[in-house]
């Protein structure tokens, strides 16, 4: 059996319930709440159980929030996540997390190739948008690698730290997408 949801590395999958206690570690690191939005307050282990629980029975459409699963060991290494979904003009924004013990294993590249590959292959979206922190030079370098086209620089565009920053803008089309990892001919 193959399933479109499975690379060599990471599967995307569902939030389950008792997937609480890894968001609520990804939660309390500061520096990956950072790279991956912004600093919120503490979440108490009851919120972040109730969370977990609605997440894992909610409805996603094209709005969606998929834990990334280590194959090596099984854990919740972080999450993908679609937003801003434009049926009409075909494009959505996209973001990934890996939390800090999962980083440098190669999962967030094949976490978006596999997102990307249902988006743009099953759900025919013709772009997909990320916006990255410009002080995040490894998501910068992620998304050039995985052949994002850089099409442009909001100035100090967030607030956060003590001070503004620039948030760099992302782009990549279906066409692009296709021509560095080619859909399936045959099924």
């Amino acid at each position: 059996m193959t399933s479109a949801w499975l690379g060599e590395l990471v599967r995307l999958r569902g939030v389950e319930p008792e997937d609480w206690e890894a968001f609520h570690r990804f939660d309390e690191n500061t520096d990956d709440m950072r790279r991956m939005d912004r600093i919120h307050p503490p979440r108490s282990a009851a919120a972040q159980r109730e969370w977990a629980q609605k997440t894992a029975v909610k409805e996603q459409d094209d709005r969606l929030l998929l834990a990334v699963e280590s194959l090596a060991d099984g854990a919740v290494a972080g999450m993908v996540t679609t937003s801003e979904t434009d049926h009409r003009a075909g494009r959505f924004l996209y973001g990934v997390a890996i939390g800090t013990a999962h980083k440098g294993r190669g999962y967030a590249t094949e976490a978006v190739r596999l997102l990307l590959g249902f988006m743009f292959g099953e759900r025919r979206f013709h772009k997909c948008e990320a916006s990255v922190w410009g002080f995040n030079d490894a998501s910068i370098a992620l998304h050039r690698k995985l052949g994002f086209t850089e099409e442009g620089r909001l100035r100090d565009h967030e607030f956060f730290a003590g001070r503004h920053h620039d948030v760099v803008l992302f782009g990549m089309t279906a066409a692009e997408f296709a021509a560095r990892h080619p859909f399936p001919r045959e099924i």
